[in-house]
């Protein structure tokens, strides 16, 4: 019987061969910012976006917020966006927002404030 030459290929190829897990609930990679912005419809209370993506930000807020709640979040040159504390941990939360941001403003957002 005649050995096959392509064998030793396919069970190298195999042996490397391994399945991707998804280890991260996110939809979009976030980006490292150090940017000031504010909470409330009147933007009274001032918090710090510590990283963002196009569909969430984590913050860094002086009150603590509660897991469920929504907010109304104050970015620089984006404005008003709705957004659901999706955790909060002491004066930290995560926040979904109710539409994506707009890529270009995004994009503009994290040139002009890159974490330090």
């Amino acid at each position: 019987m005649g050995k096959n030459p392509h064998h030793d290929e396919v069970s190298m190829f195999a042996a490397e061969f391994e399945p991707a897990i998804l280890t991260s609930r996110r939809r979009a990679p976030r980006a490292p910012v150090s940017l000031d912005a504010s909470i409330g419809k009147a933007g009274r209370t001032l918090c710090k976006v510590i990283d963002i993506s196009i569909n969430g930000v984590r913050l860094q807020t002086h009150c603590a917020l509660k897991r469920g709640t929504s907010i109304w979040l104050n970015l620089p040159a984006i404005g008003q966006v709705v957004a659901d504390v999706m955790w909060a941990d002491d004066y930290t939360a995560g926040c979904q927002f109710r539409a994506p941001l707009p890529l270009e403003a995004f994009e503009a957002m994290i040139a002009d404030n890159p974490a330090p």
